[in-house]
């Protein structure tokens, strides 16, 4: 590995003072479990590290009115330990225990994951699905951008030089709502998604039909997948296999995979479709306040 500084800010004004001082040479470091890799292979070589894991706003792990509140520091095993996030936001939780294993889970973030700005990242189709919104500062002052904007392309995303991720909020559950992510992988753990879906239901009172419906997708284009249309499709509609299938359908329209070691495009495009409609099958199962029976992972 190259030689590399070290800086340890105390506060985010100052992270963001060295981020911009030293103008895209230098890269936060907060779980590493990505980052570090990078820079063994020689992917990166930045000048500077700095660590920004210890800054209160980045470890931010709570809930009020306005929902959820997640710092782009907190490491997976907290995300899935937090009894709101397994009881409210659990396509989350769900994501978060199948990041790698218990020791990249303890330093692992969804931060982190979503500033990899990895196709076949496993939080980035919850946090879609569950609305989340990117908290940004930068020298300029603060903005949010949606999820679903952040990726530009494989490795790449919106942050500016000197810009740092703050956190991801997301929005008050309603009444009537549950949520899923799975993923097709060859092996049981501890592999990268051939295909990855999130998807968060509301239901009306009768639980019988649709109020609205988000579904993330990930591993099937350059950057994960916002499939507003499948999503929209299914709001007014009835619960039932034929409303499924058009949600299906239209993710399946969106998709435009890769073929690899891991699959074929033809396989990819598929496999969006069946894991579309058992996700949504999840999900409508725990927005009626039901368990699931699934095994994370798998």
């Amino acid at each position: 590995m190259h030689a590399f500084d070290y800086q340890s800010p105390s506060t985010v004004a100052e992270a963001i003072e060295l981020m911009a001082k030293h103008n895209g040479s230098a890269r936060p470091l907060a779980g590493g479990t990505d980052l570090i890799d990078q820079m063994r292979v020689g992917r990166l070589a930045p000048d500077v590290l700095i660590d920004v894991k210890k800054l209160d706003e980045l470890n931010v792990l709570s809930a009020d009115a306005a929902g959820l509140h997640v710092g782009a520091a907190v490491p997976c095993y907290r995300i899935y330990g937090d009894e709101t996030v397994n009881s409210q936001y659990t396509a989350l939780a769900d994501s978060c225990h199948i990041i790698g294993g218990i020791q990249i889970q303890s330093r692992a973030s969804i931060g982190g994951n979503l500033c990899n700005s990895g196709p076949a990242a496993d939080s980035t189709p919850s946090m879609i699905a569950l609305g989340g919104v990117c908290v940004i500062a930068g020298p300029s002052g603060s903005r949010e951008i949606a999820v679903e904007s952040f990726c530009t392309g494989p490795g790449k995303n919106v942050l500016e030089p000197g810009e740092l991720l703050v956190e991801v909020r997301f929005p008050a559950r309603p009444a009537n709502s549950g949520s899923h992510y799975r993923r097709m992988i060859p092996r049981n753990e501890m592999d990268i998604a051939v295909v990855g879906v999130g998807a968060s239901v509301t239901l009306d009172d009768s639980g019988q039909n649709f109020v609205s419906a988000r579904i993330g997708l990930g591993a099937i284009a350059a950057t994960p997948l916002f499939a507003e249309a499948a999503g929209e499709s299914l709001a007014g509609q009835p619960v039932n296999d034929e409303s499924l299938e058009k949600a299906a359908a239209a993710a399946r329209e969106i998709a435009s995979p890769i073929t690899d070691m891991r699959g074929t495009r033809e396989y990819r495009i598929h496999v969006t479709g069946v894991l579309v409609k058992r996700v949504l099958q999840a999900a409508i199962v725990r927005a009626r306040g039901e368990q699931i029976d699934y095994c994370r992972g798998h």
